[in-house]
């Protein structure tokens, strides 16, 4: 049963192959015997609004209610699936469908890095012996045809070199 949402945001959001690759990592909620709890709803409208809301950039609270969920659902969703693991396995599980495919080019692969400035009033001056770069730094591998094969979060004056063994609960590199 597709979302609430048109059917062409909905399969451009969240295709079948996707949600079928999504469907069994979702963590399961239980209806409690004594009632109340998690009130069930559409898991593919919730999805697909997770995956608007981390595409676009949308505030939760902007949500649009053609969604078929409620921006609180959405968040809360989106919360208790990143907690247990979901997007890391999601990553795995698309990685492992393009594998599987032949889609994916192990002849190369190329490391790159973003810094995100910290914001100002944080450390406005550099201590002596201490770089001035202050911030997060993002990492991403990919292969030859620009494939997200791994991504991590280190400081901004950190190396990409010393990233990949400086952030052990990241999956960098891949297993």
């Amino acid at each position: 049963m597709l979302p609430v949402v048109g059917a062409d945001l909905s399969k451009r959001l969240a295709p079948d192959e996707l949600w079928e690759l999504a469907a069994p990592l979702l963590p399961s909620f239980a209806t409690r015997p004594q009632g109340g709890g998690t009130a069930p709803c559409d898991e593919r409208a919730v999805f697909t609004a997770m995956v608007y809301a981390l595409t676009s950039g949308c505030a939760w609270r902007h949500l649009p209610p053609t969604f078929g969920t409620s921006p609180a659902t959405a968040q809360r969703r989106f919360t208790v699936r990143t907690e247990a693991g979901l997007w890391s396995r999601l990553h795995r599980a698309v990685l492992d469908e393009l594998e599987a495919r032949g889609e994916v080019d192990w002849t190369s692969a190329i490391v790159d890095a973003a810094s995100v400035r910290a914001k100002r009033g944080i450390a406005d001056r550099a201590e002596p012996g201490r770089s001035r770069q202050e911030g997060h730094k993002l990492h991403a591998l990919s292969d030859a045809q620009g494939i997200a094969l791994a991504v991590a979060v280190s400081g901004a004056n950190m190396h990409e070199e010393r990233a990949r063994t400086a952030s052990p609960s990241s999956a960098w590199p891949p297993p």
